[in-house]
């Protein structure tokens, strides 16, 4: 396919999932699924317990610790941040939130991807089943309790998982606003 100016994208690849593009001479990946946004859940127990999920991830070839987190707009052409972060916990954990407000939307990788991700805080819990996914996700859900959080993480990489960076931005904003300003407590 040939580039009309630096501003037009060229088509690289296209797939079931993700599409390169190149922009004058800069290559980035594109989902094709969805509105190209994604949520990242934080959610804490009514015991105080911060909830992870360990999964499989094939483009890393190794388990990861991560929050619980989707894309918007895969399923449902309305879908929004609040009502994908309810879904995603949901199936994810297992744990049905009362309440979720949307904190931050920021790029995951502006480098490389054109995907922003909304950090979601959810309240007021409610356990509605096991969790693990869907599609054969096969996840595991950890909950831990929220001052243990850290170390635990520490440790889980020591053991050899992939650690999302996102979850320090998480664990802060468990206890914090955006603006640094104190979050309501659980």
């Amino acid at each position: 396919m040939a580039r009309m100016n630096d501003d037009t994208p060229e088509i690289l690849y296209d797939g079931d999932w993700l599409r390169m593009v190149r922009r004058g001479q800069w290559e980035y990946a594109e989902r094709t699924h969805g509105n190209g946004m994604a949520v990242i859940i934080i959610a804490v127990t009514p015991d105080d317990e911060v909830l992870f999920v360990e999964q499989y991830r094939v483009p890393l070839g190794a388990r990861t610790i991560e929050m619980p987190a989707g894309l918007v707009g895969d399923d449902l052409a309305e879908d929004t941040f609040e009502i994908a972060a309810r879904r995603e916990l949901v199936e994810e954990t297992g744990w049905k939130p009362g309440r979720v407000d949307v904190l931050l939307i920021g790029p995951t990788s502006s480098g490389m991807s054109s995907e922003r991700i909304a950090f979601v805080r959810a309240r007021d819990l409610v356990k509605v089943g096991d969790g693990g996914g869907v599609d054969n996700e096969e996840i595991v859900v950890h909950t831990v309790p929220r001052k243990q959080a850290p170390a635990w993480l520490m440790q889980k990489q020591r053991e050899g998982f992939e650690m999302d960076l996102k979850l320090w931005a998480g664990l802060w904003m468990v206890d914090h606003d955006p603006d640094g300003s104190p979050a309501p407590g659980y």
